[in-house]
């Protein structure tokens, strides 16, 4: 799946050293981020979260005017975002009040930028996983919000039903799912007998997503039991 949405996300880095908040932002930028906000102090992050409108917060713990735990506290108050700490402070019970306050992450430094970045990703992904509009095939893209694939340039509307279906299977992506899960996402709670119709909306959607419906590589058949969904590129 292509993340790169992700790297969109508005970052607030919070510490009082100017050269790490530099070598911070030299690194996100390195690896694509572009929205990245930079404070000192709590006063200037406080005052910053109100215009920026963070998605994700990196603090340091010890800062001039206060630490990094009220800090966390009162961002939360604003908007309910993922917060981790990046600081000095590696003792186990900083950690703890850390975890404790809900921090999505802790660590500390001198730290790996590769890790760092790896680490903001996974806070990311899992914070925001539901946000990306476009799955990607092997042939085509689905587009949930606009219901509809994208295949060699050229839009191609789902149906109610088709998005349905294609919506319970990606949910379930790489992994079967039953005929009678199917007709129950697409005809609600009296889903039986609607195996031929299901056939039906499954060959349809084939002739959209795929290159080769007759040789489906996204939307497969597991014989007697039901159907599977592969994403990713080619």
């Amino acid at each position: 799946m292509d993340f790169e949405y992700l790297k969109r996300k508005r970052i607030l880095l919070v510490d009082d050293e100017q050269e790490l908040l530099n070598m911070v932002v030299s690194i996100l930028k390195e690896e694509g981020f572009c929205n990245i906000a930079t404070a000192k102090t709590v006063k200037e992050a406080l005052d910053l979260a109100d215009s920026f409108a963070p998605e994700l917060a990196i603090l340091d713990v010890m800062l001039p005017d206060g630490n990094g735990f009220s800090l966390m506290e009162q961002l939360k108050k604003k908007s309910e975002y993922p917060i981790f700490f990046l600081t000095a402070r590696g003792e186990d019970e900083d950690k703890f009040q850390g975890f404790g306050l809900g921090a999505d992450d802790y660590v500390v430094k001198p730290f790996l930028p590769k890790e760092l970045t790896f680490r903001i990703m996974a806070i990311l992904r899992r914070s925001y996983k539901e946000e990306n509009p476009l799955v990607t095939l092997h042939d085509s893209e689905i587009d949930f919000d606009r219901a509809e694939i994208i295949k060699n340039g050229e839009h191609i509307p789902l149906t109610a039903k088709e998005h349905d279906i294609l919506s319970v299977l990606y949910r379930n992506a790489g992994r079967i799912v039953t005929i009678d899960s199917l007709c129950e996402a697409a005809w609600g709670d009296n889903p039986y007998g609607y195996e031929n119709s299901l056939m039906a909306h499954i060959r349809r959607i084939r002739e959209k997503i795929e290159l080769n419906p007759s040789r489906p590589v996204s939307l497969i058949t597991v014989k007697g039991l039901g159907y599977k969904l592969v994403i990713g590129g080619k």
